[in-house]
């Protein structure tokens, strides 16, 4: 049975596209995308499409700076991303029995932020290449909220992404004291999605992210 079309949301500070699985299994995921891009960015779309074909429920939202102008990067106050996103994790909650949360780069740094601060939020985190440094500038890590992060958390890196090597992030998930665990992408960079691996890619994310998450 095939999933339905994803269904228009623009509403009180929402905006994005909500994925209805044909068959829900009452959980949901809020998907954010990084500094450069937006919702409707392939690997999103992607991982969208896999995550309802397998019962989870999907919104991926254009974050609040990307709702004032089409293009650029990050602007005004970081909080007012993270508010953003923890308001499209309060429109999802009537609709999930669980609630998880992550993001693309700037997305998913964004939301391990807010989960820092509001474990409430969510269950669980999907990281898909988090931007753990700048590229080559490895002493620059956005680690320092780590040790408060207390929500269980699957990240997803590309074994050549220049903003954290696979050896940079398994040592920076051992500040974390949540569960974790890292899936390496081998061969991608940091869009991780390409045209090498885009026909398995979503699957193999999907199927981590359950054996982790559903059992």
């Amino acid at each position: 049975m095939s999933a339905p079309s994803p269904e228009r949301i623009d509403e009180s500070g929402i905006r994005g596209f909500l994925h209805n699985p044909a068959q829900p299994n009452g959980d949901a995921l809020v998907l954010s995308h990084g500094a450069g891009s937006n919702c409707q960015t392939p690997l999103l779309i992607a991982l969208a499409e896999g995550f309802s074909e397998a019962g989870i429920a999907v919104l991926r939202i254009d974050l609040p700076f990307r709702q004032l102008r089409p293009l650029g990067p990050p602007i005004g106050s970081a909080e007012r991303e993270r508010d953003g996103i923890a308001q499209a994790l309060e429109f999802m909650r009537p609709r999930a029995k669980r609630l998880f949360a992550g993001g693309h780069s700037y997305g998913g740094r964004q939301t391990t932020m807010l989960l820092a601060e509001r474990p409430e939020l969510a269950a669980g985190l999907l990281l898909l290449s988090y931007p753990l440094h700048p590229p080559n500038k490895p002493e620059q890590l956005r680690t320092a909220h780590f040790p408060n992060l207390r929500t269980p958390a699957l990240f997803v890196s590309g074994s050549r992404d220049g903003f954290g090597s696979t050896e940079e992030m398994t040592e920076s998930l051992k500040l974390i004291p949540a569960r974790t665990e890292l899936l390496m992408i081998d061969g991608a960079g940091h869009e991780l999605l390409s045209k090498k691996n885009k026909n398995d890619l979503p699957e193999k994310i999907v199927q981590t992210f359950k054996t982790m998450f559903v059992g």
